[in-house]
């Protein structure tokens, strides 16, 4: 079975979670992406949130917040992919840049505009009292 090994931030503001979407695509997806070769989970985080909202991310500020598996979105029966999670302060302000087109605070009424990843992050999230 393939996995995709992506890096993602959790960042939380009014019960919301947000969410990125790319040019051309439908659903929404959390910031952060696929690891370069060699690169750590810290590494990947720092530069895809860069590259994707324009935000530095405070390195000492990292912390691990689970590791989701779901099916691939647009991908394969059999594929999966893997989000390790992370929460960050970060400087600057949010802003789409590069593939991202779109950035939104997404709640548990947004369930069918996010990926089957997100979903399982949603319920994570939601028994931990975060969000509604």
């Amino acid at each position: 079975m393939k996995e995709i090994d992506k890096i993602a931030l959790i960042e939380i503001k009014n019960r919301q979670i947000l969410h990125v979407r790319s040019k051309g695509k439908l659903k929404f997806y959390l910031p952060g992406g696929k690891r370069e070769a060699s690169e750590t989970d810290e590494q990947t985080l720092t530069r895809e949130l860069h590259e994707e909202l324009s935000i530095n991310i405070n390195t000492n500020t990292i912390k691990y917040l689970g590791t989701f598996k779901a099916p691939a979105d647009g991908k394969a029966d059999g594929v999966l992919v893997k989000i390790t999670c992370y929460t960050a302060e970060y400087t600057g302000n949010l802003k789409p840049a590069n593939e991202i087109e779109e950035l939104r605070w997404l709640n548990n009424s947004n369930l069918d505009i996010i990926s089957e990843a997100s979903k399982k992050i949603f319920e994570f999230l939601k028994q931990k009292g975060e969000i509604d």
